[in-house]
């Protein structure tokens, strides 16, 4: 509680809205120290999240995983009409830290690229489920949906992880 206290007084010290301004913010969300896990979502274990609504999946990558990477400089996004597969590399995060490959939570042909990221990458930081998006796809299984980790299932594996290291 105290924590909470301590995160809220410096939010508002810092002038940090933590109101939901997206359509692709859940009614919650889960915290887990600083990084946010979103209901509504599923999560990859190599810490990409989808949101699939209708016809169309949007994915990027967690906050977890912004947080792990530091300070995005550079993201490599594929072409629309690209086919991604499933655990398949479909480009690259690059942070002040490292380059880390993004892998596709789901198959399916991408349809839109995050055209922002490449003028603005920091936006993967300061908003990774809202205007760091990095890709939507038409799923070709939205059945493998199923084989994705929850927010209380992602919760638990970032924080075993995390003790693991």
């Amino acid at each position: 509680m105290a924590l909470r206290l301590w995160a809220s007084s410096t939010a508002n010290a810092l002038r940090i809205s933590t109101a939901s301004k997206s359509h692709l913010s859940p009614a919650f969300s889960l915290s887990r120290c600083f990084s946010t896990v979103l209901d509504g979502l599923k999560y990859a274990s190599s810490h990409e999240w989808v949101k699939h609504e209708g016809s169309v999946a949007t994915i990027g990558i967690t906050d977890h995983a912004q947080d792990h990477l530091g300070e995005v400089v550079f993201v490599e996004l594929p072409e629309a009409g690209r086919s991604v597969s499933q655990g398949g590399s479909f480009g690259a995060v690059e942070s002040v830290k490292a380059t880390s490959d993004i892998n596709s939570p789901i198959s399916g042909e991408v349809v839109e690229v995050n055209s922002k990221l490449t003028e603005s990458p920091g936006l993967i930081n300061s908003s990774p489920y809202e205007g760091g998006w990095m890709i939507k796809i038409k799923p070709s299984s939205p059945s493998e949906l199923e084989s994705l980790l929850g927010p209380k299932e992602y919760t638990k594996f970032c924080e075993e992880e995390d003790a693991a290291h």
